[in-house]
Formats: C-alpha cells, sequence, structure tokens
C-alpha cells in the first residue's frame, strides 16, 4: 500500500516541507515548500532564537500542519539541525510548537545530519565507484562526507554554516580581501579533521547538496535559458571555469547587486557570499576540479529512510 509521507527539514535559515506519496522505487511528489524562516538571524553566534525568528517559526510550521493534513499523510518526520540543536531555547520552541500543532520535532545530531544527507545523496543517483566528497553549505553547520554509492568513509559536521561565517567576517559589503584572508585562515584552522581523513584518499570529485549550489546552478544556467527551473534538476555536473567565475563574480559583488539578481534566492543574498568562499576554498585547499550539485539533501535521506521501512 502506498504510504503519504511528509519529511521537514528546520534549518537555520530555510524550514523545509516534502510531501511524497508512493514507494521507493516510484512516488510522487504532492508538496515541497521551502520557506525563508531565518532562524538564526541576529543570534546563531549568542546561541539563542531572537523572539522575532521564533514567532516566524511557529507561524510557519501551522502552515506546514495545514498542508499536513489537507494531503492527509500517514507519516510525518520532522527533523531540526544546527540552530535549535545549539539554541538555549530551542526545546521551548519544540514544545510551542507541540502544543500549537500536534508535530513532534527530532533533533539530530551532526553526525547524524551527515549521515542522512549522504542517504539523500546516494538517493538522487550521482554517485559512484569513486571517492566522492559531498559537502551541505547550512546555515549553522557545513557537513562533509567521503564516500561512493557503497558507503561512507568518513563524515564530520562542523558549527561553521553560512550565517555563523557571515557574522563573523562578512560585515562590510562587498566583502573586504582583508576578512577573505580572516576567513580563509579560520577554515583552515577549523577543517583539518577534514584534511587529514582526505590525506590518503583519492578524491576527485566535490558534490554540492542544494542550497548555494543550486544558486550557483542557476546563475550559469539562467543567463544562458531563461525557461531554466531547478525543479526540473536533480543533478548537475559543473564546467570548472563557468563556476569559478560565478563565485567570483560573488564574492566581488555588493548587496544589491545580488537583491536584484533573479537567479538568487532572496534567503541567500548575502550567504551566498560565504558559500562561495567555502566552497573555492575546499576546491583550492583538496585540488578538486570535478564539481556537481545534486537537489537532494537531507530531507531526501530521511525520506529514503522512511521508505525502506
Amino acid at each position: 500500500m502506498n504510504k503519504r509521507i511528509a519529511v521537514m527539514d528546520l534549518g537555520t535559515n530555510t524550514f523545509h516541507l516534502l510531501i511524497t506519496e508512493g514507494s521507493i522505487a516510484d512516488h510522487v511528489v504532492l508538496e515541497h515548500e521551502h520557506i525563508a524562516v531565518k532562524l538564526g538571524e541576529g543570534g546563531i553566534n549568542k546561541g539563542t532564537i531572537q523572539p522575532e525568528a521564533f514567532a516566524r517559526g511557529l507561524s510557519t510550521m501551522q502552515q506546514f500542519k495545514k498542508l499536513i493534513d489537507k494531503h492527509q499523510v500517514d507519516h510525518v518526520r520532522a527533523i531540526a539541525t544546527s540552530a535549535l540543536r545549539n539554541a538555549g531555547n530551542g526545546h521551548d520552541f519544540i514544545q510551542q510548537v507541540k502544543g500549537i500543532t500536534g508535530i513532534h520535532i527530532e533533533i539530530i545530531d551532526g553526525d547524524t545530519e551527515a549521515g542522512l544527507i549522504y542517504e539523500g545523496i546516494k538517493a538522487s543517483g550521482c554517485l559512484s565507484a569513486n571517492n566522492t566528497l559531498i559537502m551541505d553549505i547550512g546555515g549553522g553547520s557545513v557537513e562533509f562526507i567521503l564516500g561512493n554509492n557503497n558507503g561512507i568513509t568518513w563524515k564530520q559536521s562542523f558549527e561553521i554554516g553560512a550565517a555563523r561565517l557571515m557574522d563573523k567576517f562578512h560585515q562590510t559589503d562587498p566583502i573586504p580581501q582583508a576578512s577573505i584572508v580572516d576567513l580563509n585562515n579560520y577554515l583552515d584552522d577549523n577543517l583539518e579533521p577534514l584534511f587529514q581523513a582526505a590525506e590518503h584518499l583519492k578524491v576527485n570529485k566535490l558534490i554540492g547538496s542544494s542550497g548555494a549550489f543550486e544558486t550557483f546552478t542557476a546563475l550559469i544556467e539562467k543567463p544562458k535559458n531563461p525557461n531554466f527551473k531547478l525543479k526540473d534538476v536533480r543533478n548537475y555536473d559543473f564546467d570548472y571555469e563557468y563556476l569559478t567565475k560565478v563565485t567570483d563574480d560573488i564574492i566581488s559583488s555588493s548587496h544589491d547587486e545580488r537583491a536584484t539578481n533573479p537567479a538568487i534566492n532572496p534567503v541567500r543574498v548575502d550567504m551566498i557570499v560565504v558559500a562561495s568562499l567555502i566552497t573555492r576554498f575546499v576546491m583550492r585547499r583538496l585540488d578538486i576540479h570535478d564539481v556537481a550539485m545534486s537537489t537532494y539533501s537531507l530531507k531526501e535521506g530521511v525520506l529514503a529512510q522512511e521508505l525502506a521501512n
């Protein structure tokens, strides 16, 4: 019998809702919502959810509940990541959501998050037998997974997400060269476990999980094809030179230039700068020239897990 499943990924910047019907081999998407809640706004490095963000989160969960009821969903999973697991008032938020909507939110640790992202990327069909680095740039954390279609070799979550880095390093726009140097030094210090894990593996490919990598894709494809739609894409292989130019342009751009670019999702207008810098840093540090994007991520990993049960 076909199950209707709702999966929510409650991130630092965006709350996602995915409702599907069907089996693991054949399912249809009934609803796919992205709401820019910006849960970490104003408090991401202070360990608290600010009142305005708290209210936006509650309102979004009420919207999601209406959609879940509308589709008569059989099973619901709501997963919370960096912002809620680190906020002092994260538990209050979870209790209020439960009281208002009846939805139970699970807080997962970074290691579990990385594992679910891997399952999502694997479900997209873009992994091979070759060693690959998967990177998921969230607002609160960044997950790195080394592995292939046979399994995970190494994984780790780092609390260096785009909202945190923007708060620390991107106070002036365009971002000054001195801030870029400071950011790169910070990444060099904080990502040492990744460099050690990759040292003895031949890693030739980087796969970026949704988010910023969707923006890079849109910035490359929309000028060539105004009818380009990300929803029609599951996986995308970048031309290295195009990706380098697009990220260069983002890093040197002003807020107004990014805000008026229709290829940039409004929620990413500012955080796309540090996301570009992280991407370029990792590509350069690990000498990777083969880069791809998958629109699948954590929520598709949770869905794959649910459909397999």
